[in-house]
C-alpha cells in the first residue's frame, strides 16, 4: 500500500510569487489587446472582468504568501 505523500511546503511562497507574477503578466498582456486591438464594448468589458478577477487572485496569493513565510519562519525555530 502506497503512502499518502508528505505535505511538502518547501517551495510554496516561491511558486506563488511565480504565480502573481504570471498573473500581472496576464494582465498586461490584456490590457495591451484591449488597447491595440478593434474590440467591441463587450469585449473590452470582458477583458475588463477577468483582470478584476485576476487582481483579485493576486490579493489572495498575496495573503497566502505571508500565511507560508510565516509558516516557514515557525517551522524554522523548532
Amino acid at each position: 500500500m502506497q503512502k499518502p505523500n508528505r505535505d511538502d511546503r518547501s517551495n510554496n511562497v516561491e511558486r506563488l510569487e511565480q504565480m502573481v507574477e504570471n498573473t500581472q503578466q496576464n494582465i498586461q498582456e490584456a490590457n495591451e489587446t484591449a488597447d491595440n486591438m478593434n474590440l467591441t464594448a463587450s469585449q473590452k468589458e470582458q477583458i475588463k472582468e477577468k483582470n478584476q478577477h485576476r487582481q483579485e487572485s493576486i490579493e489572495q496569493f498575496q495573503i497566502e504568501i505571508q500565511e507560508e513565510k510565516a509558516y516557514r519562519e515557525g517551522n524554522e525555530l523548532q
